[in-house]
């Protein structure tokens, strides 16, 4: 898949319902050596900034995640300071009081993101 394919695909599983850390996980199902429900089941509590409490971004979760189960795990830290450059922070809260984008925006930029490493 190309970088534009899983930016599409990873806003596409959140309309249809997943939450952001599911949609960023999702979008990489095929690199990830565990399978689909498992990966869902997985990356499901952290969504809504972990369990709903608006902590740290489903969409930064989401990441780690992937390079975690892809063994690129000294990518996440680089990965998450981009992100909180371009959207100002890796806080559920305060990335959505912002207003600047909305979680579609952020869930595709991640998948973007991670297209670079995977």
């Amino acid at each position: 898949m190309t970088k534009e394919e899983r930016m599409e695909t990873a806003r596409t599983l959140h309309k249809k319902g997943c939450n952001c850390c599911q949609s960023v996980v999702m979008a990489y199902a095929d690199k990830l050596p565990i399978d689909n429900e498992a990966a869902m089941n997985v990356a499901a509590p952290f969504g809504r900034g972990l369990a709903g409490t608006r902590e740290i971004c489903g969409c930064v979760s989401g990441m780690a995640m992937v390079c975690g189960l892809t063994g690129h795990t000294a990518d996440v830290r680089p990965l998450i300071e981009k992100f909180r450059e371009e959207h100002g922070d890796i806080v559920c809260a305060r990335l959505l009081a912002s207003g600047k984008k909305p979680c579609p925006d952020m869930i595709s930029y991640a998948a973007g993101l991670l297209s670079d490493i995977i």
